[in-house]
């Protein structure tokens, strides 16, 4: 029996972190978009006389320590019980450590396979994923946001079943993603920079429930990532160009070096016209809206 997931990828717009001694009760507030490209996983399972797990990351078997979190979530997942092979693959659309929410989104779409196939429910599911996530920092409020798609307003910190979340209402936007390069989550969460994080994040949340819309969200979103210092240089510079041939400002990914924007049908070739000239590495997706998808494969 072979088990799929899809979890959507996630970029966070601007967010607030919200540390707690218990991992369920930790997590972030904040705004995103969940996009129709992600973290593909799929489940092969087969009796044997020993356990063992395995986990591959785009077609290549990883070592527990590269992959800590999913293996944990496979370990607690997989019943004590059980005896045989049990093989993970994920696969991701987006590179690994370009704010995309993958580590997020392999731990859930694990987390679901396994669950689907050895019993559970979405809510476990998305609790154990959550809570691995935290205690091996690989983030704080992708899985809640990713197990609820859409443009996402994240109104109360913490795992499934602890945090709120909301959706914005929206129509006619696409996606527009220009991954750049690698910013370690662990690093800015350690840093000096989370104080202006959390003042400046605050505030975006509070103007945005005052207009709860996604055009409202990119422009708070873009004051979030310059004066907080993260947007610099020259991805703010290629932010202003993007800019031009957009009626919504581009902003950061959060947290990796690279830029997004909600993009309308009419700009769509303008801002694909800009970016080849640029020579600029870009993609242009879908909202992702509902759940993430399980259920057996036949491929």
């Amino acid at each position: 029996m072979l088990v799929r997931a899809f979890v959507p990828a996630h970029i966070t717009a601007f967010f607030v972190p919200r540390f707690h001694h218990d991992p369920l009760q930790a997590g972030s507030l904040g705004a995103g978009v969940n996009l129709s490209k992600g973290t593909t996983v799929f489940l092969s399972v087969e009796n044997g006389l020993e356990r063992h797990i395995h986990i591959a990351f785009n077609g290549e078997p990883v070592k527990r320590e590269e992959a800590v979190i999913s293996y944990s979530v496979a370990e607690e997942l997989v019943p004590p019980y059980f005896e045989g092979e049990v093989e993970v693959w994920q696969y991701f659309d987006f590179p690994n450590g370009y704010g995309f929410g993958n580590s997020a989104g392999g731990a859930l779409g694990t987390a679901l396979v396994l669950s689907y196939r050895f019993g559970g429910t979405w809510l476990r599911a998305g609790q154990i994923a959550h809570r691995q996530e935290v205690l091996n920092k690989g983030g704080l409020g992708d899985v809640i946001a990713q197990l609820t798609g859409g443009i996402e307003v994240r109104v109360k910190p913490g795992a499934p079943g602890y945090g709120v979340v909301d959706n914005l209402f929206f129509e006619d936007f696409r996606v527009l993603v220009v991954p750049l390069g690698r910013l370690s989550t662990r690093e800015v969460l350690d840093g000096d920079v989370i104080a202006a994080i959390e003042r400046e994040g605050s505030a975006a949340l509070e103007r945005l429930f005052s207009d709860p819309r996604p055009e409202r969200m990119m422009t708070l979103a873009r004051a979030f990532a310059e004066r907080t210092g993260l947007l610099v240089g020259e991805l703010l510079e290629l932010a202003r160009e993007i800019d031009r041939v957009l009626s919504n400002p581009s902003s950061m990914i959060m947290l990796g070096r690279g830029l997004f924007a909600l993009v309308r049908p009419s700009e769509i070739e303008g801002v694909k016209g800009l970016l080849s000239d640029l020579e600029v590495p870009f993609d242009i997706v879908e909202v992702h809206s509902g759940k993430p998808e399980v259920g057996r494969w036949v491929g």
